[in-house]
């Protein structure tokens, strides 16, 4: 046994880290599956303000918060039978003209949504049927629109305008998609990211899985002011239309300036070379080229760097490894833990 497995099992005799992973998108669920298996006390706070694919369909038909996110990760950390899994996950064939393209599961949430009269209720109602390891919490009671403005002054509103439009970023926002008032977040995500020993931001899309969740005020608030350590998931790749040639430094400026300080503690970023012999471009249209590393740049902004081989490339694919990366998270949260202890 290792000596960070030693630390866990002590852990495990009083209480289990607090970690709580902030974002949204298809890298969310590998971080919080191998969490779990590192025995973590999880919450997840997943991104409402998605407007594409079956998500932005449903959306816009009932105006329920988009469930495409909400979905993957509550699969992520349930207990039921991988065959329970792939019916929640299964997604209609595009030759079924009234379903096409639906997942179940979104189905079930769109209902319970119906049913409950909110997204954080039919969440939590859900999170019990499938045996949620965890907490889940959507970033929002409210269906969200996010906005941007582009560094040549224009300004787009949804995530799949803002994406399309292949121009840099400078900012984001988001407002209530109803009253077009700032919205607000609930009381138990609040609570979470105020009692965590980690908050993790990422991995996924900066500016449309990350920032969205940051910049509900009181969601924004918290993790300026939780005494645990805030840590940013750098990703793989850059991506066409969100940080296009930017550094790991780069993404934790942007973070830190919507922020309005520095307030990312620990930066995860990867060292590993990427085979590009194994890369198959055609499976990531979206992505550009693997993210530099800015070392400098990130100690300039009073940030620690973890890097290390974070990547599982055998498929051709480039993915995080999620059982790396919940080392690092595990380690980061067990030393703020016992920060909290000699105060």
């Amino acid at each position: 046994m290792s000596y960070g497995e030693n630390r866990i099992v002590r852990v495990i005799k009083g209480r289990r880290p607090r970690v709580v992973v902030i974002g949204g998108g298809t890298g969310l669920p590998v971080i919080l599956n191998a969490l779990k298996d590192q025995n973590a006390e999880i919450a997840a706070i997943v991104t409402v303000s998605d407007d594409g694919g079956s998500s932005g369909a449903i959306r816009n038909f009932i105006n329920v918060v988009p469930p495409g996110d909400i979905r993957n990760v509550l699969v992520s950390l349930s207990d039921m039978s991988r065959e329970q899994k792939d019916i929640f996950q299964y997604r209609f064939e595009s030759n079924d003209s009234f379903f096409a393209g639906h997942a179940i599961g979104n189905l079930i949430i769109a209902a319970l949504n119906e049913m409950h009269g909110n997204i954080f209720e039919a969440v939590q109602t859900l999170s019990k049927m499938m045996h949620v390891d965890g907490n889940v919490f959507p970033a929002s009671n409210e269906p969200l629109t996010l906005h941007a403005e582009f560094v040549d002054g224009t300004i787009e509103h949804g995530e799949t305008e803002i994406t399309s439009k292949d121009k840099r970023i400078k900012r984001v926002w988001v407002t209530n998609t109803e009253s077009g008032k700032a919205p607000n977040s609930v009381t138990p995500v609040l609570a979470a990211i105020m009692q965590a020993d980690a908050v993790v931001l990422g991995p996924g899309s900066l500016f449309t899985s990350i920032l969205p969740n940051l910049m509900i005020p009181e969601l924004g608030q918290a993790v300026r002011e939780t005494p645990a350590e805030v840590i940013y998931i750098c990703n793989i790749m850059t991506q066409l239309g969100e940080t296009d040639h930017f550094t790991d430094a780069e993404h934790v400026r942007v973070i830190n300036d919507h922020l309005g300080g520095h307030y990312i503690d620990t930066a995860l970023v990867n060292g590993a070379k990427i085979d590009m012999a194994k890369f198959h471009p055609e499976d990531y249209d979206a992505y550009l080229e693997p993210v530099r590393n800015d070392f400098k740049g990130l100690r300039a902004q009073d940030c620690r760097v973890i890097t290390a081989d974070f990547i599982d490339q055998h498929s051709g694919l480039v993915f995080h490894d999620g059982k790396k990366v919940a080392k690092e998270i595990i380690n980061l949260a067990l030393a703020a833990m016992s920060c909290k202890r000699n105060k």
